[in-house]
């Protein structure tokens, strides 16, 4: 079982997922926002259930990618409904660790993307943050 708790409210006509995450409500945000066939899934840097970071790129990457997936289905979407993911790096160099686990969660899906360098995250600890966009046929 998941340690991964996503809720769902009506907000403004729109279904709003929480991830229960400490900014959430500091900086007025949703994990993710559907509204009609369209999923925006904000940034989420990989953070464990309980606050603290792997402390590898790599492992980060994949609780990000399962806190998406989480926050994409319960708004009703799947992974292959992923069109986008933009992935924000505080090291370049370790793209290749990056790519090997986006590209174990999309290889058949092949959504377009993107990978930038940035100075710092939300998190000192956080060494990625990655956003989605989905469309439901």
């Amino acid at each position: 079982m998941s340690d991964i708790k996503i809720t769902v409210e009506e907000r403004a006509g729109r279904k709003c997922a929480s991830s229960g995450s400490k900014w959430e409500p500091i900086m007025g945000y949703s994990r993710a926002v559907r509204s009609g066939n369209l999923i925006a899934v904000t940034g989420c840097v990989g953070v464990n259930a309980d606050g603290t970071y792997a402390k590898s790129v790599g492992e980060q990457a994949a609780r990000s990618l399962a806190i998406i997936q989480a926050a994409i289905e319960a708004l009703g979407g799947k992974l292959e409904h992923v069109i986008r993911t933009r992935m924000y790096v505080v090291d370049v160099s370790k793209w290749e660790e990056v790519a090997r686990v986006h590209g174990s969660v999309f290889a058949d899906i092949r959504p377009a993307t993107t990978i930038v360098e940035v100075p710092r995250l939300i998190d000192g600890d956080a060494l990625i943050e990655i956003e989605a966009d989905c469309v439901i046929a």
